[in-house]
């Protein structure tokens, strides 16, 4: 609706969503409920996308839509796999679902394909989203694209 306060703008919404996506990561990183961990990694996620669609090129709006896309629904998975994991122990908390894998073991393997999605790991949908912003902020503002880089670290580290 604005072309030229976007475009006036784009270094505060650039330097505010870097920012927000090493906090959020950050805040991810030490949550112990697994539902406050995909809360806080949907925030990291959707100010990659943010950044996607001020970047004002064809390939950080390709990625903003992709990774939308991605994340709706690889999000609300995780959301129905923590739903039926505190349906069967009553509790959200990480240290107690040590050794599921020998109970679910298939459940398990789509928690972790799932989790990989999360990460944007190679191979996934939100992997060519994230790829796609990167490179089309790379091109506005190398800063905010290194910080947005090390966000992502952040997510594998996270997940894991």
């Amino acid at each position: 609706m604005f072309p030229y306060a976007s475009r006036f703008f784009v270094p505060l919404i650039f330097t505010l969503s870097t920012l927000a996506i090493i906090f959020a990561s950050l805040t991810t990183i030490r949550q112990i409920d697994l539902k406050r961990i995909i809360a806080y990694s949907s925030v990291a996620h959707m100010n990659y996308v943010t950044l996607g669609i001020f970047s004002f090129n064809m390939q950080g709006i390709e990625g903003s839509i992709f990774l939308m896309l991605s994340h709706g629904l690889v999000s609300s998975a995780l959301f129905l796999i923590v739903g039926m994991l505190y349906d069967r122990y009553k509790t959200r908390v990480i240290r107690y679902f040590a050794g599921f894998t020998q109970l679910m073991p298939l459940f398990s393997i789509f928690f972790l394909f799932l989790t990989f999605a999360n990460t944007s790991f190679p191979g996934t949908s939100g992997f060519i989203g994230e790829m796609l912003i990167l490179l089309g902020t790379f091109k506005i503002n190398i800063v905010s694209t290194i910080l947005a880089t090390l966000g992502t670290v952040f997510g594998a580290v996270y997940s894991i």
